[in-house]
């Protein structure tokens, strides 16, 4: 066996799983696995929320160790799915090592959807929460102008590669901004709070401390207190946007 390309394969499979926000429990499961295949004395993994350590060693082979920094995350459901089924195929022998790694690169490097098929979700998610959230036509309306504006805020904000905390808070700015913005000179009647609240919610970091606690629940103490912070440094950082956002008008409109 190519140990090499073993170890390889395992590792990439924890990066993208890492960087499409899996839990971290899963991530070592899955890696593990993977590095059993070697029948090796010694096959580990260990995974923290911002990196990855692999080794393999025993027979007489010399031991290979990797570590791995993973500094982007993201939501990405589909990637936790494929890699979890190459892994699958892989340990039970309906695809090959070499195989696994092209599948690997192959699904590191797919674009699931197209930028605009993004942006259009974007305008569907927030019209949608203000709907549920007890608005009226005009509410749903205006929730959909504004999430475009969000839509386009966070695909400019990606293209320059803001920090997640940075772009959370310009984004909630943005949104409170352009939502008092059409009350004040478009539609009078519109219920500012129910279109903020709903403009806001894709940026609300939800399942990241849904995976946080599993993750302590699972005994990864550090990765799920790690990730908790970062979800609740989000969070803030959405209710600052907001705040500021809302005080920059008022201070706009005090001043003109």
């Amino acid at each position: 066996m190519d140990y090499k390309l073993l170890m390889n394969t395992a590792v990439l499979a924890g990066e993208i799983m890492l960087k499409s926000g899996a839990e971290t429990y899963r991530v070592e499961d899955t890696m593990n696995h993977i590095l059993h295949l070697a029948s090796l004395h010694s096959a580990e993994s260990f995974v923290v929320s911002t990196g990855i350590i692999a080794t393999l060693s025993g027979g007489e082979n010399k031991p290979i160790t990797v570590v791995k920094r993973v500094n982007e995350r993201e939501t990405n459901l589909n990637r936790v799915y494929r890699v979890n089924s190459i892994s699958r195929d892989l340990c039970e022998g309906r695809i090959s090592l070499q195989e696994a790694w092209d599948q690997l690169n192959e699904t590191q490097k797919q674009l699931q959807y197209r930028p605009w098929m993004v942006n259009i979700a974007m305008v569907g998610i927030t019209a949608s929460f203000t709907l549920l959230l007890g608005g009226n036509g005009w509410d749903v309306f205006g929730a959909a102008v504004v999430g475009a504006l969000l839509a386009a805020f966070m695909y400019a904000a990606g293209r320059a590669e803001l920090n997640s905390i940075l772009k959370t808070t310009a984004a909630a700015l943005a949104v409170a901004v352009g939502t008092l913005a059409l009350r004040q000179f478009i539609w009078p009647a519109l219920n500012t709070d129910l279109v903020i609240i709903g403009c806001i919610m894709p940026l609300v970091p939800g399942m990241a401390f849904t995976n946080a606690l599993r993750d302590i629940l699972y005994g990864d103490y550090t990765s799920g207190c790690a990730r908790i912070m970062e979800a609740i440094l989000i969070a803030a950082a959405v209710a600052v946007g907001v705040g500021c956002g809302i005080s920059l008008f008022h201070w706009l409109g005090g001043v003109m």
